[in-house]
């Protein structure tokens, strides 16, 4: 099988988030049509691990699902910034605590929504964190605590933890242990 010809894209909406564009494909074989293209800013998250072989958790609320679950530390990397800067910057802005962005060890990398969209999440693994403030994103959680590491496959199984960056960032640190 051979790569799908792009004729030609035109943006259906714009804003600092998201861009939503339709776009003139053609799979090998088939004929053109227009696919829908989802556009987002690339993801960067961490997991915390401590030295006690726990991961630190926040307990939050996404409406579009309207789930509660357990999450790690994630946020949208602005433009120009370094991945691994991001990421620290979303664990100190989401927690209160701080890494340092240098000593991050890449953990896991995917595109979740690979056939409509661009979306790439960056999870990176921490050791170092230390508590310096409050969360200055109040709003990102209820809790924030941390869990023993053999807890996490039964909270995965268990449906508590189920965003997708949280999901490959602790299941690669599980098969990594």
């Amino acid at each position: 099988m051979s790569e799908w010809t792009v004729h030609g894209t035109r943006p259906i909406y714009t804003s600092p988030w998201v861009e939503l564009d339709l776009v003139d494909v053609e799979p090998p074989g088939r004929p053109r049509y227009e696919h829908h293209l989802i556009k987002l800013a690339p993801v960067a998250a961490t997991v915390l691990l401590n030295d006690a072989h726990e991961v630190l958790l926040m307990w939050r609320h996404r409406f579009a699902t309207n789930t509660w679950n357990w999450e790690i530390p994630s946020g949208i990397v602005e433009a120009g910034e370094e991945l691994t800067v991001a990421a620290a910057r979303e664990v100190l802005e989401e927690t209160g605590y701080q890494v340092n962005p240098a000593a991050l060890t890449p953990l896991a990398y995917n595109q979740p929504v690979g056939g409509m969209s661009n979306a790439e999440h960056h999870v990176y693994l921490a050791h170092d964190a230390v508590r310096v403030a409050d969360p200055v994103d109040t709003h990102e959680a209820d809790r924030i605590e941390w869990h023993p590491l053999n807890t996490i496959q039964q909270m995965i199984d268990d449906r508590q933890i189920v965003a997708g960056v949280a999901v490959t960032g602790l299941l690669q640190l599980l098969a990594r242990h």
